[in-house]
């Protein structure tokens, strides 16, 4: 294993909602990336961010980690959820703030 695999695999598993994003919540530097923040923000449910930007070993190893050639990347629970049209479709659906319920990660409402 990589030392960046290895790193993502640490950061995936020792948090509940992670998102592999270009930018910082505060400041996203693609639109994808501030989408993805909008709706996890919307959600209310606690998350970590990595900037891929800080990182081309994570930039590069996130996308093999996965096989997701696309960046943000959101993983739930140590699954990959998507990127930031799957959690739009997701959210419009009511699936996302399911997927966070049923994983004791946001109460009901």
């Amino acid at each position: 294993m990589s030392d960046a695999n290895a790193r993502i695999e640490e950061i995936v598993k020792n948090n509940d909602i992670v998102l592999f994003m270009k930018g910082t919540p505060l400041f996203p530097q693609c639109g994808f990336s501030s989408r993805a923040i909008a709706i996890l923000d919307q959600l209310g449910a606690p998350y970590e961010s990595v900037d891929v930007l800080q990182d081309m070993d994570i930039r590069q190893g996130i996308k093999a980690y996965s096989d997701w050639p696309t960046i943000p990347q959101l993983y739930v629970k140590g699954e990959l959820v998507g990127g930031s049209d799957i959690m739009m479709e997701m959210y419009e659906a009511g699936e996302l703030h399911q997927l966070f319920i049923d994983t004791g990660l946001a109460t009901q409402g």
